[in-house]
């Protein structure tokens, strides 16, 4: 054999050894190199358009979690929630129906941290005994309450674990109207539910809780039922945008989804989320006026040039704005140089500023602007509760108006004044209303009393007549008292 054949017989028994120690062929040599860890799925598009939202629910479900809520009643009392009965609170088995010692509510809640943190909805677990928490792997943890706010409508809750799955909060207010979004949560007790929707509207008020609460909901069309409480919104990024919280639906309490939900935005979320953490409880600016959107026939009976502002119906005695020298009927058109158009707007800014600091408020009186600086109070929720009053029967006859309101009048005793639990005896009282008149189709009701038209106190239908022709074509501005609150109401006679 000649010595260029036998070098080149070596030459392949070496390649040889080399492959099989790459490979691990013999068995010795260095371990095999482990394989990168698996990355997250790309999103999935045929011809740059989105096809799934796999990818985001692979990320984003895991930090969603069920929460059950064990209330104990006593005595068969029956428990009163402040959106209804939106989470199938119901008796336990072999439970007696009509006399339940035991009720369960069902939810949602978003994991916001990893060391357990979990935020919901204040009515999920509201009056509960014992809160559990089940994971998307079924795992389960008990929980407790941190802090809650029933104004937001907010609860902080912790369990003990660490390396949890997390969503992070992003910014509710770059969301824009049309924007995708995911809601995930667990309906009608049935398991972890994805549905998608785009955001329908911002800055909604629904009204459906008491006048303590402070709404500036992120509505939208995902469809949310029952049981999606507290559950997550997320938008396309991943990211935390509100907190599911209530629907509107023909059937009310026990209705199903129509495409109208409504979900605490992430901003005011995180704000209420970092006071609780801290001590347990939220502060509230409180400037203690009432003030009310101008519409367009407002404007017109004030002589207003537009509707900018919002108009100063009430100024509480002894509060922020009545040191600050704000008086009813003034129009604030801006807080701290910022233009204001709403009035659920403003008082959710006034609210999201610190009691105790001072704000600059922008105000039109009489036709000339001012600047007034006023130091808040701090927000109370028990004093800013009203009982509504619910009678409004009087001892005098009542005093038939011209007709072209459509109202029986009669002035105000001291009798209606208690029963209506009014502070003074001043105005006329609504005995009867034409549910077809003018008055009812501007909002006025039995039981308001009309302290002023056009800015004049009234005290006779006398008075309210002589105004309707002072008025001419002008509608008639009123200040209404409405369960303990004051308002304006513009009127067209007929």
């Amino acid at each position: 054999m000649s010595l260029r054949n036998l070098a080149l017989i070596f030459a392949v028994l070496a390649t040889s050894i080399s492959l099989s120690c790459r490979t691990n062929l013999l068995g010795g040599g260095d371990a095999p190199v482990e394989a990168p860890p698996p990355q997250p799925p790309a999103p999935v598009s045929v011809d740059g358009v989105r096809t799934s939202y796999a990818d985001i629910v692979e990320r984003t479900s895991p930090a969603v979690v069920r929460i059950e809520s064990d209330i104990k009643t006593r005595g068969g009392q029956t428990l009163q929630f402040p959106f209804g009965d939106d989470d199938m609170f119901r008796g336990m088995p072999g439970q007696p129906q009509q006399r339940p010692q035991l009720q369960r509510g069902i939810g949602s809640g978003v994991i916001v941290s990893a060391d357990g943190t979990i935020l919901t909805n204040n009515h999920v677990v509201e009056g509960a005994d014992r809160i559990t928490v089940q994971m998307s792997n079924d795992k389960t943890f008990e929980a407790k309450i941190v802090g809650a706010d029933k104004p937001s409508d907010l609860a902080v809750l912790k369990i003990e674990a660490q390396n949890m799955p997390f969503l992070t909060l992003g910014n509710s207010d770059s969301v824009r109207v049309g924007d995708i979004v995911l809601a995930i949560g667990n309906p009608l007790g049935i398991g972890q539910t994805v549905t998608a929707g785009i955001i329908s509207a911002k800055g909604r008020r629904t009204g459906l809780s008491d006048g303590t609460s402070f709404e500036d909901f992120l509505q939208t069309d995902a469809p949310i039922n029952r049981g999606n409480s507290g559950g997550a919104l997320v938008n396309l990024s991943g990211e935390l945008i509100g907190i599911n919280s209530q629907i509107l639906s023909p059937g009310g309490a026990t209705g199903g989804n129509i495409g109208i939900g409504f979900s605490i935005p992430s901003n005011m979320a995180k704000t209420v989320m970092e006071q609780l953490l801290k001590d347990g409880r939220v502060h509230r600016g409180q400037l203690g006026i009432w003030v009310q959107n101008i519409t367009d026939d407002t404007a017109k009976a004030l002589d207003l040039k537009d509707t900018a502002g919002v108009l100063v119906s009430d100024v509480n005695k002894g509060s922020a704005a009545d040191r600050a020298g704000l008086k009813r009927g003034d129009i604030i058109t801006a807080i701290n140089g910022e233009k204001i158009e709403d009035s659920n707007v403003f008082r959710n800014k006034v609210a999201g500023t610190a009691p105790g600091s001072e704000i600059r408020l922008t105000v039109s009186r009489d036709g000339s602007t001012q600047e007034i600086t006023a130091r808040l109070d701090e927000f109370d929720v028990d004093a800013a509760s009203r009982n509504p009053a619910t009678d409004d029967s009087g001892q005098p006859q009542a005093e038939k108006e011209s007709g072209r309101l459509g109202l029986s009048l009669q002035p105000v005793t001291p009798e209606v004044a208690r029963q209506l639990k009014l502070n003074s005896n001043d105005g006329l009282v609504i005995t009867d209303i034409d549910p077809t008149g003018p008055a009812a189709e501007a909002g006025l009701s039995r039981g308001d009393v009309i302290l002023e038209i056009n800015k004049q106190a009234v005290a006779s239908a006398d008075d309210v007549r002589s105004a309707i022709d002072k008025a001419g074509a002008r509608p008639l501005l009123m200040l209404v008292v409405r369960q303990g609150r004051t308002i304006y109401l513009t009127v067209r006679p007929s």
